[in-house]
């Protein structure tokens, strides 16, 4: 049965969901085995009564008894960068994760959060007395173990969820019901890596181990990148930024076999909204130095107002001015 039509699915953003009545996640002795050893860290909000949470979804809801699983692709946004970073003559070395720019440049959050509630209002019409609550990866709630019990895809050895026909290049969000509207069994992914190890091999901090498909959180510039915003020092001996990354990083996504498919499938060209075209003219179109002495300019408040409503809130004036100053460094620019 199909809960949605396609021409609901597009105007949602959905380019894929499943559906799953599994409460606990299929790869929870993995993450607590992850987090016992302290691999996550600095991102201690996995530990404790977070962790605890997320050893089941009855946990963070006790009246849980299916879950509706999308995926909203990026992967349009994804395209757009990788031709400017190829084609624009302007364009400074940097490098910013192409999720920031999905969803027009909007931190993808608020965005997703209101269409997950249309999402929701519509199936409350459907069947009387349902309830929901929504998650995104703000939640306590493994939300890559739920895509993977909903069959939407297999764990990559950069840790990441693969989807045979979208890749990785998407943001899972899922409604928690407390009805089970979906009678028929799920099938979980094969894993198709097979013998790849693309993304750790490309990984410049070596924070991926393949094996067991995890990342040393410390190691990774993502956490560097975005995480850890307040700090003056580097944690990690590890941390490159050489290749331009200022803010998250796709490294082990762009080498990924499944999205160059999905490359090769949609050649959608360049186009930018106006507040996409925003970001790109701060942060990727004028001179590197330039930028910096911008950014030591600003205040954290005027950086805020520029940028509200993005993905560089998060991290704020402080956290892009310290990515940029290490990147600087390293490729001796100034000292």
């Amino acid at each position: 049965m199909k809960l949605f039509s396609s021409e609901q699915l597009s105007e949602w953003g959905v380019v894929d969901y499943g559906f799953t009545q599994e409460a606990v996640p299929e790869t929870l002795g993995h993450y607590n085995d992850w987090v016992g050893k302290g691999a996550h860290r600095p991102l201690d909000y996995l530990e404790g009564e977070r962790k605890e949470k997320r050893q089941s979804i009855k946990v963070h809801w006790n009246e849980f008894q299916s879950a509706v699983v999308f995926l909203f692709s990026y992967h349009h946004s994804h395209q757009s960068l990788q031709s400017f970073y190829s084609e624009e003559k302007n364009w400074n070395g940097l490098k910013i994760a192409s999720y920031t720019m999905g969803y027009e440049g909007e931190d993808y959050h608020h965005l997703l959060k209101k269409r997950l509630n249309e999402i929701g209002t519509f199936l409350q019409t459907q069947y009387p007395g349902l309830e929901y609550k929504l998650t995104l990866d703000t939640h306590p709630v493994l939300e890559r173990d739920l895509a993977f019990r909903s069959g939407l895809g297999w764990f990559g050895k950069n840790s990441m969820m693969i989807n045979r026909h979208h890749g990785s290049f998407f943001i899972i969000g899922s409604l928690l019901l407390n009805q089970t509207i979906q009678e028929e069994n799920v099938s979980v992914e094969t894993d198709h890596c097979g013998q790849c190890t693309a993304c750790a091999d490309a990984c410049p901090t070596k924070a991926i181990d393949p094996e067991s498909r995890t990342i040393t959180a410390k190691d990774c510039i993502s956490t560097f990148t975005i995480e850890q915003f307040k700090l003056d020092t580097v944690p990690s001996e590890k941390m490159d930024l050489k290749s331009g990354w200022i803010f998250g990083c796709d490294i082990c996504q762009d080498v990924c076999p499944w999205n160059k498919k999905v490359d090769r499938a949609y050649k959608l060209g360049r186009s930018f909204t106006e507040g996409q075209k925003a970001i790109v003219d701060f942060f990727l179109s004028q001179d590197k130095e330039k930028l910096k002495d911008q950014l030591e300019a600003m205040t954290e408040g005027e950086f805020r107002r520029k940028f509200s409503g993005t993905s560089f809130e998060r991290s704020g004036r402080r956290g892009l001015l310290k990515n940029l100053r290490l990147l600087l460094q390293q490729l001796n620019i100034f000292s």
